[in-house]
C-alpha cells in the first residue's frame, strides 16, 4: 500500500518556484492515485486567494492548477486559520473550499500521515 504524504505549501503564490513545486508534486501524486493532501500555511495561504493578478508580475496563474486538485483525487484540503488570521484573511476570501485548522491542531494531522513534504 502507498504511503499517504502531506505536502505543505508555505510560500506565496509569486516569491519563486515554491507554490508552483508544492502543485506539480500533488497533481502527479494524485494522476497516480496516491493518498494526499495538502495543508498552506505562512505565507502559503495567499495561493488560495480568489482574483488573483499574475499577469502584473508576468507569472503563471495558479489558480487552474489549485482547481484541478479535486479533478485528482485530492480533497483534503486544509489552512491553517492562524495564517490567515497574521495576513487579514478571512475564508470568504478563498478561490478553494478548504478546511480550516487552528496551528495548535497542526501536529495532529501531521501525524495522520506517513509522509510530510514541506515546500
Amino acid at each position: 500500500m502507498a504511503k499517504s504524504v502531506l505536502i505543505v505549501s508555505r510560500a506565496a503564490p509569486w516569491a519563486g518556484l515554491s507554490a508552483r513545486e508544492a502543485l506539480d508534486i500533488a497533481l502527479a501524486g494524485g494522476a497516480y492515485e496516491l493518498p494526499l493532501a495538502m495543508l498552506f500555511m505562512d505565507d502559503g495561504v495567499f495561493q488560495l486567494l480568489d482574483h488573483q493578478q499574475p499577469e502584473a508580475l508576468e507569472q503563471k496563474n495558479l489558480s487552474a492548477n489549485l482547481q484541478a486538485l479535486p479533478l485528482f483525487g485530492i480533497d483534503a484540503l486544509f489552512a491553517c486559520t492562524d495564517s490567515l488570521a497574521e495576513r487579514g484573511l478571512v475564508s470568504e476570501h478563498l478561490a478553494l473550499n478548504v478546511s480550516l485548522l487552528p496551528a495548535n491542531n497542526l501536529a495532529a494531522l501531521f501525524n495522520r500521515f506517513d509522509e510530510v513534504i514541506t515546500l
